[in-house]
């Protein structure tokens, strides 16, 4: 279950994080190199990146990792010891995407690769030049990341209880401009690349009743999380978010054949 879901990774220690500051401290503007993502459809720390790439138009190439409990070798030995994903190869040789230069810089966690496509793409405008909007955006990522991923997995994948993930909601939903469709108002930022496939990931689990929760539960969440007054300025939120060309990759197909064999197989690993 641990690599269906994807936990954000520390960044391995044998990174060489002076090469990549030299890579950005280079006289602007930067020029980004060849990057590739190593990732998965189903991972939503995966689609985070994914996400930030659309949207600043970057030129990359992508391999997916078809079999998350199932890694190719080459894969844990030359991009991520931690056998996780999402993963970029930044700079090197035009090599084979199965066959990864040591010569590029890999690079891990997805926070962590939305803000370096940000920095990498600055037309992009992800990340805020205004030092406030920017610590608001970090901020709203830390309310994601401490609150809403765990209520998450903790409701859908853990058997936990749900209003732990409606609390979550709401500290979310505490942030959202009242009148604005962004979490920093009119323009789309870092943070809303942050919390997109979780919200998203939620919707398709919940409306098909998909979860570790009791039959009917969560058909019951869907109608107070995306019909309710109650979270209505949220259901708003995520209605902007779904609606940009970034996400349009999203296969609620796919994400829920993927829920229903993850949830299946809990189940009967616990009887």
């Amino acid at each position: 279950m641990e690599d269906a879901l994807c936990k954000v990774m520390v960044m391995s220690s044998s990174l060489n994080l002076a090469r990549f500051a030299s890579y950005l401290n280079r006289p602007t503007p930067i020029m980004p190199e060849r990057l590739t993502l190593y990732t998965a459809k189903s991972c939503p720390f995966a689609h985070r990146v994914e996400i930030a790439l659309a949207e600043a138009k970057a030129d990359f190439k992508t391999y997916e990792i078809q079999d998350l409990r199932n890694k190719p070798q080459w894969y844990i030995d030359k991009v991520n010891p931690a056998s996780k994903v999402p993963a970029i190869a930044y700079g090197g040789p035009d090599v084979p995407l199965d066959q990864p230069s040591p010569e590029s810089l890999k690079l891990t966690e997805s926070l962590i690769l939305v803000e370096l496509v940000a920095d990498l793409f600055p037309s992009s405008n992800l990340l805020p030049t205004d030092p406030i909007l920017r610590a608001k955006s970090r901020y709203f990522t830390e309310v994601v990341q401490s609150k809403l991923v765990p209520a998450w997995i903790g409701a859908i994948f853990s058997g936990g209880p749900l209003e732990p993930l409606y609390a979550a909601l709401e500290a979310v939903q505490a942030l959202l401009p009242a009148d604005k469709p962004y979490a920093l108002g009119d323009a789309y930022s870092a943070a809303d690349v942050t919390v997109t496939p979780f919200l998203a990931r939620m919707e398709v689990a919940l409306k098909n009743d998909t979860g570790t929760f009791k039959e009917g539960e969560g058909i019951k969440a869907a109608e107070i999380i995306f019909f309710s007054e109650r979270f209505a300025r949220l259901a708003r939120y995520l209605e902007a978010l779904k609606a940009r060309e970034s996400f349009k990759t999203f296969n609620t197909d796919y994400i829920t054949e993927k829920y229903r064999f993850w949830v299946a197989e809990r189940t009967a690993s616990h009887h």
